[in-house]
């Protein structure tokens, strides 16, 4: 799978779609390749305030844990609680329906253009 270019990304491998003040925010394709298949999501609560660069919960693969950090700062709108009892989606639909939580933009951070991550990964391989 590709690089989605209207998206951002951070160097712990989480992707952020934002608009207007709300930031949608998920794995990448590749973290979910690496992980294996994923059997439980941890989420945060909604109304929950993150900083940039805060653990906000994990994925829990067949393989291991991985933590999952906010790539910008704001409030806890909404999880994705269809992974309480799905949690393959991330495997299956990593930038659409496996989206993980969405935040209210208090705190813009430095992010990755699509053509920067694609570099990382390629630096990672």
């Amino acid at each position: 799978m590709s690089v989605p270019g209207d998206l951002q990304y951070t160097k712990s491998h989480e992707w952020v779609r934002v608009e207007g003040d709300v930031a949608t925010v998920g794995i990448t394709d590749h973290a979910q390749d690496e992980l294996g298949d994923v059997v439980f999501v941890e989420l945060p609560e909604t109304g929950a305030t993150l900083a940039a660069g805060d653990s906000f919960g994990a994925v829990e693969s067949v393989k291991a844990v991985s933590d999952l950090y906010a790539p910008v700062g704001g409030e806890v709108v909404e999880v994705n609680s269809a992974l309480e009892d799905s949690p393959e989606k991330i495997n299956e639909d990593p930038y659409g329906e496996g989206w993980i939580l969405k935040l209210q933009v208090s705190d813009r951070a430095d992010l990755l253009s699509a053509a920067d991550y694609e570099k990382l990964l390629e630096e990672e391989s």
